[in-house]
């Protein structure tokens, strides 16, 4: 990796934060499947409307989903899918982590 600029480092830590809600990576793995409506994302995640909506404007305002109305209804769509290239590495560590940690349990 390139030395990052503060100014950098500062963006880069806002998007892990912006990743870093279990609320916003069910959402994003719900629009890896294409465009969804709110009442999609509510359905599909589990979540209440208000609790997604909070999570859909933070995931609005830090450029990870795109927004486009038709009517009164709000479709939302991933603004960059490469964000999963990290999330795909991110869960494969924790899979290999957590069976790390299955088979060191069996031994004891």
């Amino acid at each position: 990796m390139a030395k990052m600029t503060p100014q950098t480092v500062d963006l880069v830590a806002e998007r892990f934060r912006t990743l870093g809600e279990p609320m916003r990576l069910r959402i994003l793995d719900v629009l890896r499947q294409g465009e969804q409506s709110v009442g999609e994302l509510v359905d599909r995640t589990g979540g209440g409307q208000a609790n997604v909506s909070k999570h859909l404007q933070i995931l609005l305002a830090g450029g990870l989903v795109t927004r486009r109305k038709a009517g009164t209804t709000a479709f939302y769509r991933l603004a960059d899918p490469t964000v999963f290239q990290l999330c795909d590495i991110v869960c494969g560590q924790v899979e290999d982590q957590i069976e790390i940690r299955r088979k060191a349990l069996r031994r004891h």
